[in-house]
């Protein structure tokens, strides 16, 4: 995006803001363990509110729970635990990554259309893709044999 339009973007939203996007402000800044407390309270609410608003996420979540379920039947050994439990976190981290670029997006553009808008929220829905496909070879790879022993 040029510069010139970011700032043609700027003086449009000056003229009609967008419902929510008002600037977080935080009452007084902290340090110490408040902070570590208060950061740790904003990324829970981030996920809370992922979870409350995204499908999606609840589908990586119920299907990543099925398969830890499924490895604890299986019996598997540490290294084929840090393989699923990477699988399913690499997913579960591109969900809220493309969901965090999808709002961010739609900040930018509100309700206009804009193709370069469509691209990028496209590439990041293919970051999604790219890690279940990547997660599903690592399961197939790791439960497969455990089938086929019994």
């Amino acid at each position: 995006m040029t510069t010139n339009r970011i700032a043609a973007l700027l003086k449009e939203e000056e003229k009609t803001p967008v419902k929510g996007t008002a600037i977080l402000v935080t009452p007084r800044p902290m340090s110490g363990p408040r902070r570590f407390v208060a950061a740790v309270g904003y990324a829970l609410q981030g996920l809370e509110d992922a979870w409350l608003t995204q499908p999606n996420i609840r589908i990586h979540v119920y299907a990543g729970s099925a398969l830890t379920v499924l490895g604890f039947v299986c019996r598997l050994a540490l290294s084929e635990w840090l393989w699923v439990c990477f699988a399913i976190g690499i997913v579960i981290f591109a969900e809220l990554m493309n969901t965090a670029i999808e709002h961010a997006v739609d900040l930018v553009v509100g309700q206009r259309i804009d193709p370069l808008a469509r691209r990028i929220k496209d590439i990041a829905a293919g970051s999604v893709l790219c890690a279940a496909l990547l997660a599903a070879v690592i399961e197939t790879v790791i439960f497969l044999p455990h089938f086929f022993r019994g």
